[in-house]
Protein backbone atom coordinates (compact mmCIF):
# COMPACT_ATOMS: atom_id res chain seq x y z
CA UNK A 1 0.00 0.00 0.00
CA UNK A 2 1.35 3.40 -0.99
CA UNK A 3 1.05 6.42 1.32
CA UNK A 4 -2.63 7.04 1.93
CA UNK A 5 -4.29 10.40 1.28
CA UNK A 6 -5.16 12.48 4.33
CA UNK A 7 -8.91 12.00 3.79
CA UNK A 8 -9.26 8.20 3.93
CA UNK A 9 -11.75 5.60 5.14
CA UNK A 10 -10.52 2.07 5.95
CA UNK A 11 -13.37 -0.39 5.50
CA UNK A 12 -11.38 -3.32 6.88
CA UNK A 13 -11.41 -1.63 10.30
CA UNK A 14 -14.97 -0.34 10.19
CA UNK A 15 -17.15 -2.60 8.05
CA UNK A 16 -19.20 -4.93 10.23
CA UNK A 17 -21.17 -6.42 7.34
CA UNK A 18 -20.72 -6.20 3.56
CA UNK A 19 -22.59 -2.89 3.62
CA UNK A 20 -21.79 0.55 5.00
CA UNK A 21 -24.27 1.45 7.71
CA UNK A 22 -25.63 4.91 8.67
CA UNK A 23 -22.69 5.68 10.99
CA UNK A 24 -20.03 5.09 8.33
CA UNK A 25 -22.07 6.84 5.66
CA UNK A 26 -22.33 9.89 7.92
CA UNK A 27 -18.56 9.78 8.46
CA UNK A 28 -17.90 9.48 4.72
CA UNK A 29 -20.09 12.52 4.06
CA UNK A 30 -18.32 14.44 6.80
CA UNK A 31 -14.96 13.75 5.15
CA UNK A 32 -16.35 14.94 1.81
CA UNK A 33 -17.61 18.14 3.44
CA UNK A 34 -14.33 18.81 5.24
CA UNK A 35 -11.78 17.85 2.60
CA UNK A 36 -13.68 17.66 -0.67
CA UNK A 37 -12.70 14.02 -1.29
CA UNK A 38 -12.41 10.58 0.33
CA UNK A 39 -10.21 7.60 -0.51
CA UNK A 40 -11.91 4.33 0.51
CA UNK A 41 -9.68 1.27 0.95
CA UNK A 42 -9.68 -2.07 2.71
CA UNK A 43 -12.91 -3.23 1.07
CA UNK A 44 -13.71 -6.93 0.72
CA UNK A 45 -12.94 -8.44 -2.67
CA UNK A 46 -15.56 -7.48 -5.31
CA UNK A 47 -17.11 -4.96 -2.95
CA UNK A 48 -20.32 -3.42 -4.34
CA UNK A 49 -19.27 0.20 -4.73
CA UNK A 50 -22.37 0.97 -6.79
CA UNK A 51 -24.56 0.20 -3.78
CA UNK A 52 -22.49 2.54 -1.61
CA UNK A 53 -22.31 5.34 -4.17
CA UNK A 54 -26.03 5.13 -4.87
CA UNK A 55 -26.63 6.34 -1.32
CA UNK A 56 -24.75 9.57 -2.07
CA UNK A 57 -27.27 10.51 -4.75
CA UNK A 58 -28.71 9.62 -8.14
CA UNK A 59 -26.39 8.37 -10.87
CA UNK A 60 -26.01 10.67 -13.89
CA UNK A 61 -25.73 9.04 -17.34
CA UNK A 62 -22.30 9.22 -18.96
CA UNK A 63 -21.67 10.62 -22.44
CA UNK A 64 -22.80 7.37 -24.08
CA UNK A 65 -25.86 6.96 -21.86
CA UNK A 66 -24.35 4.28 -19.62
CA UNK A 67 -24.19 4.68 -15.85
CA UNK A 68 -20.65 3.30 -15.52
CA UNK A 69 -17.79 4.63 -17.69
CA UNK A 70 -14.82 2.35 -18.31
CA UNK A 71 -11.51 4.20 -18.17
CA UNK A 72 -8.93 2.13 -20.00
CA UNK A 73 -6.81 2.84 -23.08
CA UNK A 74 -8.56 2.31 -26.40
CA UNK A 75 -6.90 1.64 -29.77
CA UNK A 76 -6.67 4.66 -32.05
CA UNK A 77 -7.05 7.26 -29.29
CA UNK A 78 -3.41 7.85 -28.37
CA UNK A 79 -2.94 11.04 -30.38
CA UNK A 80 -5.96 12.99 -29.11
CA UNK A 81 -7.00 14.53 -25.82
CA UNK A 82 -9.20 11.85 -24.27
CA UNK A 83 -9.71 10.03 -20.98
CA UNK A 84 -9.31 6.64 -22.67
CA UNK A 85 -5.62 6.75 -23.48
CA UNK A 86 -2.35 6.91 -21.53
CA UNK A 87 -1.64 10.62 -21.91
CA UNK A 88 -1.84 13.18 -19.09
CA UNK A 89 -4.99 15.21 -18.65
CA UNK A 90 -5.08 18.93 -17.92
CA UNK A 91 -6.86 20.41 -14.88
CA UNK A 92 -10.65 20.39 -15.10
CA UNK A 93 -13.88 19.75 -13.30
CA UNK A 94 -16.13 17.09 -14.81
CA UNK A 95 -19.16 17.59 -17.08
CA UNK A 96 -18.72 21.35 -17.35
CA UNK A 97 -20.38 21.08 -20.77
CA UNK A 98 -23.53 19.29 -19.53
CA UNK A 99 -26.81 21.17 -19.73
CA UNK A 100 -27.94 22.24 -16.27
CA UNK A 101 -25.81 21.63 -13.20
CA UNK A 102 -22.79 19.33 -13.39
CA UNK A 103 -22.90 16.19 -11.22
CA UNK A 104 -22.09 16.89 -7.60
CA UNK A 105 -19.81 13.90 -7.04
CA UNK A 106 -17.40 11.90 -9.20
CA UNK A 107 -16.20 8.46 -8.15
CA UNK A 108 -13.45 6.23 -9.54
CA UNK A 109 -12.62 2.74 -8.38
CA UNK A 110 -9.76 0.50 -9.37
CA UNK A 111 -10.30 -2.64 -11.42
CA UNK A 112 -6.60 -2.92 -12.29
CA UNK A 113 -3.99 -0.52 -10.91
CA UNK A 114 -1.30 0.64 -13.35
CA UNK A 115 2.03 -1.10 -12.88
CA UNK A 116 5.11 1.10 -12.87
CA UNK A 117 5.09 4.86 -12.61
CA UNK A 118 2.23 7.19 -13.48
CA UNK A 119 -1.52 6.96 -13.76
CA UNK A 120 -2.29 8.85 -10.54
CA UNK A 121 -5.40 10.98 -10.25
CA UNK A 122 -4.40 14.50 -9.16
CA UNK A 123 -6.63 16.83 -7.16
CA UNK A 124 -6.60 20.38 -5.83
CA UNK A 125 -9.17 22.30 -3.80
CA UNK A 126 -10.87 24.73 -6.17
CA UNK A 127 -12.51 26.68 -3.34
CA UNK A 128 -9.06 27.55 -2.00
CA UNK A 129 -8.18 28.77 -5.47
CA UNK A 130 -11.30 30.96 -5.58
CA UNK A 131 -10.45 32.45 -2.19
CA UNK A 132 -7.35 34.00 -3.78
CA UNK A 133 -9.27 35.81 -6.52
CA UNK A 134 -10.49 39.39 -6.20
CA UNK A 135 -14.13 40.31 -5.70
CA UNK A 136 -14.12 41.86 -9.18
CA UNK A 137 -12.81 38.63 -10.75
CA UNK A 138 -15.40 36.54 -8.92
CA UNK A 139 -18.20 38.85 -10.04
CA UNK A 140 -17.08 38.61 -13.66
CA UNK A 141 -16.97 34.81 -13.46
CA UNK A 142 -20.51 34.74 -12.05
CA UNK A 143 -22.06 37.14 -14.55
CA UNK A 144 -20.40 36.21 -17.86
CA UNK A 145 -21.36 33.03 -19.68
CA UNK A 146 -19.02 30.95 -21.83
CA UNK A 147 -19.32 28.03 -24.25
CA UNK A 148 -18.08 24.77 -22.75
CA UNK A 149 -17.58 21.84 -25.11
CA UNK A 150 -16.61 18.17 -24.97
CA UNK A 151 -13.14 16.84 -25.70
CA UNK A 152 -11.45 16.00 -28.99
CA UNK A 153 -11.56 12.30 -28.16
CA UNK A 154 -15.31 12.34 -27.59
CA UNK A 155 -15.79 14.24 -30.85
CA UNK A 156 -13.93 11.43 -32.64
CA UNK A 157 -16.51 9.06 -31.18
CA UNK A 158 -19.32 11.17 -32.59
CA UNK A 159 -20.20 12.65 -29.20
CA UNK A 160 -20.63 16.42 -29.33
CA UNK A 161 -21.84 18.09 -26.16
CA UNK A 162 -21.73 21.80 -25.45
CA UNK A 163 -23.61 24.33 -23.35
CA UNK A 164 -23.32 27.88 -22.13
CA UNK A 165 -22.74 28.65 -18.45
CA UNK A 166 -20.90 31.06 -16.16
CA UNK A 167 -17.77 29.68 -14.53
CA UNK A 168 -19.33 30.14 -11.10
CA UNK A 169 -22.91 29.64 -9.94
CA UNK A 170 -24.65 29.14 -6.61
CA UNK A 171 -27.16 26.42 -5.72
CA UNK A 172 -28.72 26.38 -2.25
CA UNK A 173 -25.79 28.33 -0.86
CA UNK A 174 -23.19 26.04 -2.50
CA UNK A 175 -20.77 27.29 -5.16
CA UNK A 176 -20.56 25.38 -8.44
CA UNK A 177 -17.10 25.80 -9.92
CA UNK A 178 -16.65 25.00 -13.62
CA UNK A 179 -13.12 24.77 -14.93
CA UNK A 180 -11.50 23.34 -18.05
CA UNK A 181 -8.08 24.44 -19.16
CA UNK A 182 -8.69 23.40 -22.76
CA UNK A 183 -12.39 22.84 -23.50
CA UNK A 184 -13.99 26.25 -23.12
CA UNK A 185 -14.13 28.97 -25.77
CA UNK A 186 -12.22 32.07 -24.74
CA UNK A 187 -13.52 35.52 -25.62
CA UNK A 188 -10.30 37.50 -26.03
CA UNK A 189 -11.09 40.04 -23.32
CA UNK A 190 -8.72 38.45 -20.79
CA UNK A 191 -11.23 37.61 -18.06
CA UNK A 192 -11.61 33.91 -18.77
CA UNK A 193 -8.03 33.62 -19.99
CA UNK A 194 -6.70 34.96 -16.68
CA UNK A 195 -8.98 32.63 -14.74
CA UNK A 196 -7.70 29.62 -16.67
CA UNK A 197 -4.04 30.57 -16.36
CA UNK A 198 -4.27 31.41 -12.66
CA UNK A 199 -6.14 28.14 -12.09
CA UNK A 200 -3.44 26.17 -13.89
CA UNK A 201 -0.68 27.82 -11.84
CA UNK A 202 -2.58 27.11 -8.64
CA UNK A 203 -3.18 23.50 -9.62
CA UNK A 204 0.44 22.90 -10.58
CA UNK A 205 1.58 24.24 -7.21
CA UNK A 206 -1.07 22.77 -4.91
CA UNK A 207 -2.30 19.46 -6.33
CA UNK A 208 -1.74 16.10 -4.67
CA UNK A 209 -1.64 12.71 -6.38
CA UNK A 210 -3.69 9.62 -5.53
CA UNK A 211 -2.81 6.21 -6.92
CA UNK A 212 -6.12 4.33 -7.00
CA UNK A 213 -5.23 0.78 -6.11
CA UNK A 214 -7.17 -2.28 -7.25
CA UNK A 215 -10.50 -2.53 -5.35
CA UNK A 216 -10.12 0.95 -3.84
CA UNK A 217 -12.36 3.96 -4.41
CA UNK A 218 -11.75 7.69 -4.77
CA UNK A 219 -14.80 9.98 -4.59
CA UNK A 220 -14.78 13.78 -4.61
CA UNK A 221 -16.98 16.85 -4.71
CA UNK A 222 -17.06 17.82 -8.40
CA UNK A 223 -18.41 21.30 -7.62
CA UNK A 224 -15.31 21.99 -5.55
CA UNK A 225 -12.29 19.92 -6.60
CA UNK A 226 -10.24 20.39 -9.78
CA UNK A 227 -8.61 17.21 -11.05
CA UNK A 228 -6.38 15.76 -13.76
CA UNK A 229 -4.33 12.63 -14.43
CA UNK A 230 -0.66 11.77 -14.76
CA UNK A 231 0.54 9.93 -17.86
CA UNK A 232 1.25 6.21 -17.59
CA UNK A 233 2.56 3.34 -19.73
CA UNK A 234 0.71 0.24 -18.49
CA UNK A 235 -2.17 -0.20 -20.95
CA UNK A 236 -3.88 -2.71 -18.66
CA UNK A 237 -4.75 0.09 -16.21
CA UNK A 238 -8.52 0.05 -15.70
CA UNK A 239 -10.78 2.28 -13.62
CA UNK A 240 -14.55 2.59 -13.52
CA UNK A 241 -16.35 5.92 -13.09
CA UNK A 242 -19.76 7.08 -12.00
CA UNK A 243 -21.24 10.56 -11.82
CA UNK A 244 -23.66 11.41 -9.00
CA UNK A 245 -26.09 14.30 -8.67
Amino acid sequence: MSTLPVSSLNLSENLETNRIGPRLLKYLNALLDENGYVYVHGAPERYDYLELLGRLGEFVPQYDGSLVWDLKPEPGMDDVYHSKNTRPLVPHTEAYEFAGDPPRFLALWGVKQAEGQGGETTLADGYRFLSGLSDAQLEELRTRSYNWHSSEGLSMKGIHVNSTHPSLETRNGQTILRYSYNNVTTTGDGVLENYLEEGKKYFDAEHFAVSIETNCLLVWDNWRMIHSRNAFTDRSRHLKRVLIR
